[in-house]
């Protein structure tokens, strides 16, 4: 697979099959930890609705472990985006689909609705 490229994006772009393999890396590695937060979940639930204190202590350690959770899965997300804008700007170099930054690279505004 690797050399391989793609096009992905449906605008011409070229992906490499490396670059692809990491994002399906990344994805499985967000779904292992959604599928343990469903898990966690149905225990603090259980937990909250049993009303025995000793479970409801350790939904605190539950809890956090939860919020970790959700920390890397922000973490991940966060750093796919990274990795695609950076292959989109290394394999589409010279589209000007979006403005150029000072720095001579091209910036990609997201615009939201009113």
């Amino acid at each position: 697979m690797d050399g391989d490229t793609f096009s992905a994006l449906g605008n011409g772009t070229q992906i490499d099959g490396k670059i692809l393999q990491t994002f399906q890396k990344s994805f499985v590695q967000v779904q292992n930890i959604l599928d343990q937060n469903r898990l966690l979940i149905n225990e603090i639930n259980q937990n909250h609705e049993s009303k025995i204190p000793d479970n409801l202590t350790r939904n605190v350690g539950l809890i956090r472990e939860l919020n970790n959770n959700i920390r890397r899965v922000v973490d991940l997300y966060a750093d796919l985006s990274s990795s695609f804008t950076k292959s989109v700007d290394g394999s589409s170099e010279g589209d000007s689909s979006g403005a150029l930054r000072s720095d001579g690279k091209a910036g990609h505004k997201r615009t939201r609705p009113a």
